[in-house]
């Protein structure tokens, strides 16, 4: 299961059954939970049922698996697999009793929903409805996406200049609902610089495939769609929805529900779909939404992701491999790139003194990763940006001499100055210690936190700490 593919299942396992039931009336929300969610031994055991008019008996699955193979595992092979469906509420399996045995099926609404996907029918008009229009001028896949470039460096270009280092024109910033998100999820910080300041989750964010960064968007996007007049349950079905368009092509906005055109202009500022403003009877979706719901995870952000991702081929894993830093002994770098994003992001933890029209030169300082320290980049974010993006020239160095990557003199010292700031810290306080018994010492702990004095405790010992003590000794004398 892909980054992207995590954070979008993690969402939906908190999900209700019955938001399920209302997500699973639409086919093209049941094809891409199928295509997406699911394993490929999830997949067979769906569609191994799906056409079955009665519910399967549990016992029959032992029938499915050469019995040599059971004996050489502890765990089912399918329990795993029925977890997992059951939590996405695709399946229903009864209780165990002594008059019939357990049985399983697929939900009624997903069962339906999937049938439909996969052999067509129907008026749900689930997968968009496509404008064939003669008339209707259309946009070629490299204005969307630019377009669809354009808008997502935005964002990431916030993300990474909120701690100051911006020399972008501020026009060029996203907008401000976007930036309203990004605050919400703590990927920046709100402050006296534009956006405050880059966190450990935002950093943590740059450092994601493409695909994975939308799905976080979209993911605190729909947490906070109640606040927006927008329903959740439908917005997530017109992700899913999107997912499954042709990239390209137009598609009518007049057969979309008011929830749904509402939801095109936030969409529109992401950079999923193109709004043109001579028709506004229509939307194009670009590269960035109809890759939603794909099993790729080729996309990276940083390096060469943006252009894999617009590229749509999924095969692009050679290219996205292909790093341009090289880091020497000395805690010198050199990454040899233009791109003003990978630029920001050094600029992070790094102190630069040259540029060319190729390369920026500079230094991995004390100062610097105290500075990114600061906004809650860690030392081990900052070693794996470095690993993952690392000069080719520089792994093949270190495969021939079978060293790692990075010097470990470097790797060592940046860790030790993210140690220098988490040195032990002296508390002054007061010691309690020989309770008469666990309930005296248990009463007083309770009392002491709800005071918000206590600091330290030992259960075993029936010893705790506080920085004051004049209400806890009140407190003590009261209950004797």
């Amino acid at each position: 299961m892909s980054i992207s593919t995590s954070a979008s299942f993690e969402y939906l396992e908190r999900l209700p059954g019955t938001t399920f039931r209302k997500l699973y009336r639409q086919p093209s929300t049941a094809l891409a939970i199928f295509r997406r969610m699911l394993p490929m031994l999830a997949k067979t055991f769906v569609m191994a049922i799906l056409y079955m008019t009665k519910p399967f008996p549990l016992s029959d699955l032992d029938l499915w698996i050469q019995p040599n193979s059971l004996r050489s595992v502890t765990i089912h092979p399918f329990v795993k697999c029925l977890s997992l469906l059951t939590r996405l509420h695709i399946v229903t399996i009864t209780a165990a009793s002594k008059e019939a045995p357990q049985t399983v099926k697929l939900t009624d609404n997903f069962s339906s929903s999937l049938r439909l996907a996969l052999t067509g029918g129907g008026e749900h008009q689930s997968f968009g409805t496509p404008v064939n229009d003669p008339n209707i001028e259309g946009v070629s896949l490299d204005f969307l996406d630019g377009l669809a470039r354009k808008q997502w460096e935005q964002i990431l270009h916030y993300v990474v200049n909120s701690v100051g280092h911006s020399r972008a024109d501020t026009s060029q910033a996203p907008a401000e609902t976007v930036k309203h998100l990004l605050q919400q999820g703590n990927l920046v910080t709100k402050g006296k610089h534009s956006g405050g300041g880059i966190t450990k989750s935002g950093f943590s964010f740059l450092l994601q495939e493409v695909n994975a960064q939308i799905w976080t968007l979209l993911i605190l996007w729909i947490e906070n769609s109640e606040s927006m007049g927008l329903d959740s349950i439908e917005l997530l079905s017109f992700l899913f929805m999107l997912g499954s368009l042709e990239c390209g092509r137009p598609y009518s906005v007049l057969t979309l529900s008011t929830t749904q055109r509402e939801m095109l202009t936030y969409l529109s500022t992401f950079g999923l779909i193109y709004l043109p403003q001579e028709n506004n009877n229509i939307y194009y979706p670009t590269r960035l939404s109809t890759t939603l719901t794909s099993d790729s995870s080729a996309l990276r952000s940083v390096a060469d992701g943006f252009d894999s991702a617009i590229s749509g081929n999924s095969s692009s894993n050679n290219n996205n491999s292909k790093g341009f830093i090289i880091i020497e002994t000395n805690y010198r770098i050199y990454a040899y790139t233009n791109s003003p994003l990978q630029i920001a992001v050094l600029a992070l933890f790094t102190k630069f003194s040259t540029r060319y029209p190729n390369m920026v030169a500079g230094k991995v300082t004390r100062e610097s990763v105290a500075n990114a320290i600061s906004h809650g980049i860690t030392s081990d974010q900052i070693i794996s940006f470095l690993g993952t993006h690392a000069h080719p020239q520089l792994t093949k160095s270190a495969a021939l001499k079978g060293a790692p990557v990075l010097p470990p003199t470097v790797v060592d010292q940046i860790r030790l100055w993210q140690i220098e700031n988490e040195r032990m810290k002296t508390t002054a306080g007061f010691l309690f210690r020989d309770f008469e018994s666990l309930k005296e010492y248990e009463s007083c702990v309770r009392y002491a936190n709800e005071i918000g004095v206590l600091v330290w405790r030992n259960e075993g010992k029936k010893m705790f700490f506080v920085t004051r003590h004049e209400q806890l000794r009140d407190y003590i004398k009261s209950q004797k």
